[in-house]
């Protein structure tokens, strides 16, 4: 199918290219592919859209280095990936000592880092499920969802690692995007480790085009060095506290941290968002990004004020007239979009919150955009207190 610009927008394919730039380039040595070789994952823009998964809130780990581009981290390994035709391609630009891959690694992954460099790509992006499959059963339950999915194919959800998902939604309170992916890679930058670039394979000055340098996100370990005065003074405010508690909190469960959360994969969605709401910071929302975003939890909805607009607007209007989203208020909206989509109603939200994004929803034909409360200007705004006083002073008179 060809794509037009105005719907891929950041996922538009780049011109296939020559076998020199594609999974070819390897070296002869067993097949093995050279450091910082392309690689390609064989997967069509309908299940996988690099623009309509990485860089809209999810993550904030990676930059749009050109259109359809991208670089950004996964544990230990730094990627360029890049939205081609029918597939993805990707390279290893920096990587740790001990660059940990999927959980599901085999033997063969394990002596040849290539092979486990596309299954930690594979993991992340959660190739194993079919989205064409899910997108035809929501397009059968819901009106709406039919009209738009066409505008913003290939929204997958990451399945990130709980700690680094964990701590950089506690930096999202009150925040928007930028700022989030700024305290996130200030993170990395004081504490995490620093990835080593491969000495050859990226090609004569590609290394400098990449930018900055890299790391990882910290771990539990690292992040206990931190403290909320260092954090303080780095920008986060009074999400400092929440930081350096929950890492207080996470130090003391039996068994560790991060085993902890990795526990919460194992357990149902309401029990790990309630276990995630007694960290410091962590609230309803934060708790649904972290339950769908690296738990599992694929029921999980993270209801924010645009979540809460759409459901107002196209699934709940009974709702219309409540001002303040409260915690009751956000059950009431998760359920209502849990009972149109089913079980996996957090990935069928996933493509409704793009159509709510000032950046993606402008694509949308403007019968079919949710219509948002206008600005009043001060004109208006003076002329309604001004008949509002004068309403007053009749009711005294009579």
């Amino acid at each position: 199918r060809a794509w037009p610009r105005a719907i891929t927008g950041g996922c538009l394919p780049l011109q296939r290219r020559g076998t020199g730039h594609r999974a070819m380039a390897a070296s002869g040595d067993g097949g093995r592919q050279a450091p910082g070789a392309w690689a390609s994952l064989p997967v069509s823009l309908e299940e996988l859209c690099l623009g309509h998964t990485l860089p809209v809130g999810q993550t904030f780990r990676w930059v749009e280095t050109r259109e359809g581009a991208f670089t950004g981290v996964i544990g230990s390994r730094a990627y360029e990936m890049e939205q081609m035709e029918d597939s993805v391609r990707y390279r290893v630009v920096a990587r740790g000592g001990g660059a940990e891959g999927a959980s599901t690694a085999s033997d063969e992954s394990r002596s040849d880092p290539s092979i486990e460099d596309a299954e930690v790509l594979r993991e992340y992006f959660q190739l194993r499920l079919k989205l064409a499959d899910f997108v035809e059963h929501w397009s059968g339950r819901d009106e709406r969802f039919r009209a738009i999915k066409g505008y913003y194919p290939g929204a997958r959800l990451l399945r990130q690692d709980p700690v680094e998902c964990l701590f950089s939604f506690v930096c999202s309170s009150n925040n928007n995007i930028a700022r989030i992916h700024g305290m996130v890679n200030t993170l990395c930058r004081l504490y995490g480790t620093e990835l080593r670039r491969p000495s050859e394979g990226l090609g004569q000055g590609e290394d400098e085009k990449l930018g900055e340098k890299l790391y990882t996100f910290p771990t539990l370990e690292q992040l206990s060095q931190c403290t909320e005065e260092a954090l303080r003074a780095n920008g986060f405010g009074y999400r400092a506290k929440f930081i350096t508690g929950s890492v207080s909190a996470l130090n003391a469960m039996p068994g560790g941290g991060e085993n902890w959360l990795l526990s919460l994969r194992d357990v149902p969605y309401k029990e790990a968002s309630a276990a995630l709401t007694e960290l410091p910071g962590v609230g309803p929302k934060v708790a649904a990004c972290v339950c769908l975003f690296s738990l599992d939890k694929f029921e999980a909805i993270p209801v924010d004020t645009h979540v809460w607009r759409l459901v107002k607007e196209h699934y709940k209007p009974e709702l219309q007239e409540k001002k303040s989203l409260t915690p009751k208020l956000m059950d009431l909206a998760e359920r209502a979009l849990i009972d149109r989509f089913g079980p996996h109603a957090g990935w069928a939200h996933n493509v409704l919150f793009l159509s709510e994004l000032a950046q993606l929803k402008k694509r949308l034909p403007e019968e079919l955009q949710t219509p948002t409360k206008r600005k009043k200007t001060k004109k208006e705004v003076k002329k309604e207190e001004e008949e509002s006083k004068g309403g007053a002073v009749k009711r005294k008179l009579v």
